[in-house]
């Protein structure tokens, strides 16, 4: 299934969660606060700026932000928030698309990078990224680390979410380092509603090897957007990578 097919008019209307989730301030503030501090005086892109959950409040912190979106639906929505004058928006996918201008910042958050199902893609993200930046611009991705301890041998899928109306379970493919998500919401009235999306799953090392091809050097990696250490068995990972100022 293409990503723009899974980003349909169903999924943009369901996407935002004022309050709650991804979106509530303990989750969005840090993450914001962050990107503010390396976006310095500079503009920043957000690659699948989606409905706009990071770039809505940044833009409101007076950082100047563009985004690039392959969802049109997600960018409907995401005018519901902002106009075009405040955000612009490049309709494209996040490895090709390019935005005008230079930037001291380009992010991609909550694990977007993995939308890209091949290695090849998510390369050239990264050199996408590397492109549109400024000497000395940074390119920062949030991403979870592969749960592979958690696979039971034999077993395909696990289990990572389990609360009142909602069960969230990843099925694997190890071999092509697929995952699909599997989102499972319960209403009162007992029914369920689906939301499937698949992902190629990066290693650390993986990600770091992908951003030297870029010429890019990693310059830090916490566990959270709060600055908390990254460890074995941190299962998140903010990871800032910067072009050299003399390429």
């Amino acid at each position: 299934m293409r990503q723009e097919e899974i980003w349909d008019i169903e999924a943009a209307r369901h996407y935002d969660t004022p309050g709650v989730g991804m979106f509530a301030p303990d989750v969005l503030g840090p993450a914001v606060d962050r990107l503010a501090e390396l976006a310095g005086d500079g503009r920043a892109l957000e690659f699948a700026v989606g409905t706009g959950r990071v770039a809505v409040p940044l833009a409101e912190r007076g950082v100047p932000v563009t985004g690039i979106e392959l969802s049109v639906p997600m960018i409907d929505q995401l005018r519901t928030k902002a106009d075009e004058t405040t955000i612009p928006v490049i309709v494209g996918d996040m490895a090709t698309a390019v935005a005008p201008g230079e930037y001291s910042l380009v992010y991609l958050v909550y694990n977007t990078i993995s939308n890209l199902l091949t290695q090849a893609e998510q390369v050239a993200c990264f050199r996408n990224a590397a492109r549109h930046l400024t000497p000395g611009g940074r390119f920062v991705i949030e991403l979870w680390v592969p749960e592979l301890r958690e696979l039971p041998p034999g077993r395909q899928a696990t289990v990572w979410s389990c609360e009142p109306g909602y069960i969230g379970l990843d099925t694997y493919d190890v071999l092509r380092q697929h995952v699909v998500s599997h989102h499972f919401t319960f209403g009162e009235d007992g029914r369920a509603r689906l939301f499937r999306s698949p992902h190629r799953y990066i290693w650390p090392a993986e990600l770091d090897l992908m951003a030297q091809m870029a010429g890019f050097q990693l310059e830090t990696r916490h566990a959270d957007w709060a600055g908390a250490e990254f460890t074995a068995d941190s299962r998140s990972h903010i990871s800032v990578y910067r072009i050299p100022r003399e390429r």
